[in-house]
């Protein structure tokens, strides 16, 4: 059964109707923007729909993947900006106790004073996207199960491989439309990063985790990188006689601001959306999955501050972690919350009943299959999210389990290794080994892990696995002692220990004995032994899914409903409009804050403690150029209807001629839930005004040759 050729019909359709549709709803793919022309010219856009449908060319080879977001340049010299908390390990990776970047900001004196990234960070500019369906699938098709997955993997990898015999280029394959169709991406990948400005912590997260995901916002998330290359004008590690990158167009920044119903646009590489998941996953989302990624997270937050309450060079180093961990358990709170109050649940399985009975009866049995293969998974949940946080969380234990993965698979031809352990990704594996010391304590460690593993020791016993019980015990007595033994006798926290056995590891070799290397052996084992069963049943997800697409596709177009691909990391589109918020009876919200709010929040005390130099210009009230002209004063951050998820953060908002006014960064509360259902009532996301950006560096904390490089006036 193949049904890639009427779902290209049901999505044409889908396309078409789509006028119809809320014009904010949807995550769009360059390519269909020509196709949505009609919507696009009703909403508000002054240029052509067919300039955006080219990842190549300008105005969308100026947004970029920077870090675990994303950003655009702002300058012909590779100046880029993005986030604040998305640089925030580029920030944190440059701060000490005795220098505090976090705390005090950092303006660049000079080029020559920009400060390298940390190793791993890494900016990655599109430059191809290509349709490859029919080269992924054509082996696979025939096969079930782990035969099928390793049939798409093996295919994937060979044009990856291919792509990237150039040189300089990082490229993937990305599934749209789940198991669908199949487009090869190829990114120039930018190693060389260094940090340009950075406004202080009370700027950047004013607020923190107390106005995080909220509104009103007063936050100046922003900062500004640059990207470096050889002088041969290609990627190169860093190395002081690099050049600034030039880059194939960059964003000219709006002097107008925004205003209540105007057009707006976003050009981002948002994470993952599962809007067209079952009704099942939807309701192990609510049920399970989130309560139990708030209870975890949470422990974690509670965990480091507590570890770290007394040590600031350790507060320091789980900086950026900390923040993450606070980003995340409030997401996922406001996610559930957001699915309950939308009703998601109940909707989304009536929708799907409506859908199923119909949907032709040639889909009716792949459908079903997938939905027994999705309880399986489903099952075991807990302790995946477990084991996959032991790793994610910890530095010298991910270490140790990196080096042994990779010495297994540096022991095969490189197209039959684990992606994430190729010839490709030995650089990105080295920096991250590299910043290790950066961002460890040897005392929080143990407290992370053991209140990982606690929890892991409290789950049942099917979902237990030996190596794991051998390594850390079945009691807290026991888990105590293994961890004290380990990390009083490891050497891995020394930055040459770590890279002599990277050495031998990359070259399949034994690697020297360490108590955390010995131990990486057996759970490494047990982890390959877990990722059989995983791919198994990925293999026939990827298999059957799209049957449910087929008719998830048609019954969309009967119901003249948009069509698009659930988000998956690569560059998508969205456009709106400035919008206010009335979240419930009697409450309203205008979307547009001023510097009025900062003052109104401020307690001299964290969270709220405003810098004394931007309080003494807001009392100043010079706001030169920047001034919003109704207002009389200095706007900070705005709300639109734009849809966007994680991913979405650094990604530039643009006006209808296509100049850039603002900075995504977060989303209300109400709307958290998007990633898994779209509520028109609740939706916005949250930007920075690049009015304040302007102001901040042309008034507060100046750099005025910054804002001449970007075109703009410096008062």
């Amino acid at each position: 059964m193949s049904p890639r050729k009427p779902l290209t019909a049901a999505l044409a359709l889908g396309l078409t109707l789509a006028a119809g549709a809320h014009a904010d709803e949807g995550m769009w793919m360059p390519t269909q923007l020509p196709d949505l022309a009609k919507p696009l010219k009703a909403a508000g856009f002054k240029g052509n729909p067919a300039d955006l449908a080219s990842v190549t060319a300008p105005p969308l080879s100026a947004v970029v993947r920077a870090g675990g977001g994303t950003g655009s340049f702002v300058s012909a010299d590779g100046l880029l900006l993005t986030n604040h908390h998305v640089a925030m390990g580029v920030i944190q990776y440059n701060s000490s106790p005795e220098h505090n970047l976090i705390d005090n900001g950092f303006i660049a004196q000079g080029r020559s004073d920009e400060r390298a990234a940390n190793p791993d960070f890494r900016v990655l500019v599109t430059t191809g996207f290509d349709k490859v369906t029919d080269e992924v699938l054509r082996d696979a098709r025939g096969k079930t199960g782990r035969a099928y997955f390793d049939a798409v993997d093996r295919a994937s990898k060979q044009l990856v491989a291919d792509c990237e015999k150039e040189g300089n280029v990082r490229c993937s394959v990305a599934d749209m439309y789940y198991g669908t169709d199949f487009y090869r991406i190829r990114q120039l990948e930018l190693s060389d990063v260094r940090l340009v400005y950075a406004p202080p912590r009370a700027i950047g997260n004013y607020g923190d985790e107390i106005d995080n995901f909220m509104w009103p916002r007063h936050t100046g998330d922003f900062t500004l990188l640059r990207a470096y290359v050889g002088k041969d004008g290609k990627p190169a590690p860093y190395s002081p006689d690099n050049v600034p990158y030039q880059p194939p167009a960059h964003l000219k920044m709006a002097i107008d601001g925004p205003k209540t119903g105007d057009y707006a646009m976003l050009a981002g590489y948002p994470g993952i959306t599962y809007r067209h998941r079952t009704a099942a996953e939807f309701a192990s989302q609510i049920d399970a999955v989130l309560p139990r990624r708030v209870a975890v997270f949470q422990q974690m937050i509670d965990t480091i501050e507590a570890a770290t309450a007394k040590d600031a060079q350790a507060r320091t180093r789980y900086a950026s972690q900390l923040q993450s961990l606070k980003n995340n358990r409030k997401r996922a709170a406001g996610e559930l919350e957001g699915l309950l109050r939308s009703d998601a649940k109940t909707q989304r399985a009536s929708d799907e009943g409506a859908m199923l009975k119909a949907t032709d009866a040639q889909f009716q049995g792949d459908i079903q299959a997938l939905l027994g293969s999705l309880s399986q998974g489903a099952s075991v949940g807990e302790r995946d999210l477990l084991l996959d946080l032991l790793s994610a969380q910890s530095q010298l234990l991910r270490s140790a389990l990196t080096l042994e993965r990779l010495r297994i698979e540096s022991t095969k031809p490189d197209a039959e290794r684990e992606s994430g352990y190729q010839q490709r990704d030995l650089a990105l594996i080295e920096g991250t080994l590299k910043q290790v010391q950066r961002r460890y304590s040897p005392e929080v460690e143990k407290a992370l892990l053991t209140t990982l593993l606690t929890r892991y020791q409290q789950l049942p016993e099917a979902q237990r696995v030996p190596e794991f019980d051998a390594a850390f015990g079945r009691t807290p007595a026991a888990l105590a002692k293994a961890l004290d033994g380990l990390y009083a006798s490891t050497t891995l926290g020394e930055e040459a220990q770590r890279l002599s056995r990277f050495a031998a590891a990359k070259d399949g070799k034994p690697l020297a004995r360490d108590p955390l290397i010995d131990l990486a052996g057996p759970l490494v084992a047990a982890q390959l032994r877990l990722d059989d069963q995983s791919k198994a049943r990925a293999g026939e997800q990827l298999r059957l899914r799209p049957a449910y697409m087929q008719a998830l596709f048609a019954w969309r177009a009967k119901q003249g409903r948009a069509v698009y691909p659930d988000a998956n990391r690569t560059l998508r589109i969205s456009y709106g409009k400035v919008e206010a918020l009335s979240p419930r009876d009697a409450v309203h919200f205008d979307p547009v804050t001023t510097v009025a709010g900062i003052v109104e929040k401020n307690t001299n005390a964290y969270p709220f403690d405003a810098p004394k130099p931007l309080l003494a210009a807001i009392a100043k009230g010079d706001f030169g150029s920047t001034a919003d002209p109704v207002l009389k004063t200095q706007t900070v951050n705005f709300l639109t209807n734009l849809d966007t998820t994680g991913g979405n953060s650094g990604s530039p908002v643009l006006n209808a001629k296509g100049e850039l006014i603002g900075l995504n960064f977060d989303s209300n509360w109400e709307s958290v839930s998007a990633s898994w259902w779209f509520d028109p009532r609740y939706k916005r996301a949250v930007h920075v005004d690049m009015r304040y950006l302007r102001w901040l560096l042309a008034k507060v904390y100046p750099a005025p040759e910054l804002l001449k490089e970007m075109g703009v006036p410096a008062k």
